[in-house]
């Protein structure tokens, strides 16, 4: 019989992936340690064959798989548990592009289930450091139907359609299925999105992969899901010191901001699911009733349902607040 020991906040293994995009920032300014040319590190994620591992405490070793089989809505909330069973229901990166991400595009949960039993695929980007001149590509830049597409696609014009977007550090974008985008060269960014690994590749700016060879592109695949007039993406927030801010909330998650210059005690009974903290910069010791653990800068930490507030020691942290609402 498994002895079920109880449950505390959360750390894991972050999951690094070497892109041709990617470069050193990762490294360099939130420590991840890996080789080569780090484009993401996954912080949480139980998308199939990379599933993350808890990094600390009693359950060190163990898989997010596991632990959601063996904990339940104890670990998610009843609600998220009902809704999504044994499946994580988000995934948390944070990804630096030192080139320009190929554009791209990603089915709702309508069509990513047809295809490919999957969820779609809804997320927040949220600016970590640009250099100067970063961009997104965020949509068109002109009325668009099908038609014009393929014409702009058929000539090797699609640039000239693209909607770029000058970014500064703390721009928030909710990116919804169906909106061409990308992420532009020397932009740092936390990402937060549905279980969903489904992207289909529209552009890939003539560049061979890793190995050399050019990456597939998904053409055909790409046009049913396509968004022609996306919404607007860019979130309006206005950041408040040591308490919540909200970014912004989609179906499938809401995104917080906070900032803290002094010890608080954040209540989490109101979210009723699991509550994740990306961590921006500085550092805090949260603690329970029987746990304390230490978050730094670039790290992300899982709050389980079941404890119902933690308290932040600290003096000077930020973070992204995730949670189902």
């Amino acid at each position: 019989m498994i002895t079920v020991s109880p449950l505390y906040p959360l750390k894991f293994y972050p999951i690094l992936k070497e892109k041709v995009w990617g470069g050193t920032k990762l490294n360099e300014i939130f420590h991840k340690n890996g080789a080569g040319k780090i484009g993401e590190s996954w912080e949480i994620s139980s998308v199939e064959t990379n599933v993350s591992e808890i990094a600390n405490g009693p359950l060190k070793g163990k898989t997010l798989t596991w632990l959601l089989e063996l904990y339940k809505e104890k670990l998610v909330g009843e609600k998220v548990y009902k809704d999504f069973g044994n499946q994580f229901p988000l995934l948390f990166k944070f990804i630096d592009a030192c080139e320009n991400l190929s554009v791209q595009v990603h089915p709702d949960d309508i069509l990513a289930k047809q295809r490919h039993n999957s969820f779609g695929k809804t997320e927040i980007w949220y600016i970590l450091d640009v250099e100067k001149g970063g961009k997104l590509i965020v949509g068109f830049n002109q009325q668009m139907d099908q038609k014009k597409y393929l014409e702009s696609l058929s000539d090797n014009k699609i640039t000239e359609i693209l909607n770029a977007v000058p970014v500064n550090k703390g721009d928030a974008f909710i990116l919804k299925p169906g909106t061409i985008h990308a992420i532009g060269a020397g932009v740092l960014l936390a990402e937060i999105q549905q279980t969903s690994d489904i992207t289909y590749r529209i552009y890939d700016w003539d560049r061979p992969d890793t190995n050399g060879q050019m990456r597939k592109l998904h053409t055909a695949l790409a046009l049913e899901a396509i968004n022609f007039n996306p919404p607007k993406s860019k979130l309006k927030y206005t950041q408040t010191k040591d308490k919540p801010t909200h970014i912004g909330t989609s179906n499938f998650f809401a995104v917080n901001k906070l900032v803290l210059s002094k010890n608080y005690i954040r209540d989490l009974e109101e979210t009723a699911s699991f509550t994740v903290y990306m961590c921006l910069d500085g550092s805090a010791i949260i603690e329970t009733d029987d746990f304390s653990e230490e978050i730094k800068k670039g790290e992300t930490i899982l709050i389980p349902a079941q404890l119902p507030e933690i308290k932040f020691i600290t003096n000077s942290v930020s973070f992204l607040e995730v949670y189902i609402p």
